[in-house]
């Protein structure tokens, strides 16, 4: 089982939880962060790190954001690892805890 970034994370794209990652599972992309299924342990660390508390375990994800399971391995193949933290976008804290925000994504 991996952990999974849903929805809340886009046009948020906090990287708290890429500091803590003791395996680099992280990918990014220009709004959005996913974690790699192949790649992700397990441990934790990165769920209380996540300011937007966008991230579930697998088997945890809200009903209505299943899909983002298929969404973070099918763009976990495509976009590249992030290691360090970033500063979050610039109106992060606007969009944190908004709805419906699937739209926004940038591929």
């Amino acid at each position: 089982m991996a952990y999974v970034v849903t929805e809340n994370c886009i046009l948020c794209k906090y990287t708290d939880c890429v500091e803590v990652c003791p395996v680099d599972c992280f990918r990014e992309g220009e709004n959005f962060l996913v974690i790699d299924p192949e790649e992700c342990i397990d441990c934790t660390l990165c769920v209380a790190e996540c300011p937007a508390e966008a991230i579930f375990a697998e088997d945890e994800v809200p009903h209505d954001q299943q899909h983002c399971i298929a969404l973070n391995a099918e763009l976990a193949r495509s976009w590249k690892p992030i290691i360090a933290r970033r500063d979050p976008l610039p109106d992060a804290d606007e969009w944190n805890g908004k709805e419906n925000k699937l739209p926004h994504l940038k591929r």
